[in-house]
């Protein structure tokens, strides 16, 4: 019997392209390879949904634009005089809704605003500065993208008009 044996310097040195073709003699089989990782997980946005009520929406639009100088109040005559009774009652806060309508998607909303302005004050610059303070509350504070604020100024508060939500018109 005849046994061969081969000197270290006949054997062909290793590559690191041998290494690409054929695993470790120590290395674990690629079945066990994939059994021991964990599985990755989604990222914390894509785990879930959230959606926004046009409650909020409106809440927040409502704020920003009271936020505003120049903005008397918002909401028509009829709403404001209902509102301020109605704010009279103990227990109850303002509606800061009034006067603010909005239409909210998945990723976007659109906003109303009927407002009424001081006297005397620039109104076109009014509408720009409630336009902008909007739309940064809304989309700071919901990152929804705020793709129009439409806004009806519908009435200007006299200085010697009397302040409707101030006194009551009946005791």
């Amino acid at each position: 019997m005849t046994t061969k044996t081969t000197s270290p310097a006949a054997v062909a040195p290793r590559t690191a392209s041998d290494d690409l073709r054929q695993p470790a003699a120590d290395a674990p089989s690629t079945a066990v390879e994939k059994a021991e990782q964990p599985v990755p997980l989604r990222p914390p946005a894509e785990r879930g949904k959230t959606s926004i009520s046009d409650s909020v929406v409106e809440k927040i639009a409502g704020m920003a634009a009271r936020e505003v100088p120049g903005v008397h109040a918002l909401g028509g005559s009829l709403a404001r005089t209902l509102g301020a009774v109605r704010d009279r009652v103990p227990g109850s806060r303002p509606n800061v809704t009034r006067g603010v309508k909005v239409e909210v998607g998945e990723r976007q909303t659109a906003v109303d605003l009927d407002l009424v302005v001081e006297y005397g004050v620039p109104i076109g610059d009014v509408a720009v500065d409630v336009r902008e303070n909007v739309i940064e509350a809304v989309e700071r504070m919901t990152s929804l993208e705020v793709v129009e604020v439409n806004i009806a100024v519908i009435d200007v508060r006299l200085p010697d008009d009397e302040d409707d939500e101030n006194e009551a018109r009946v005791q």
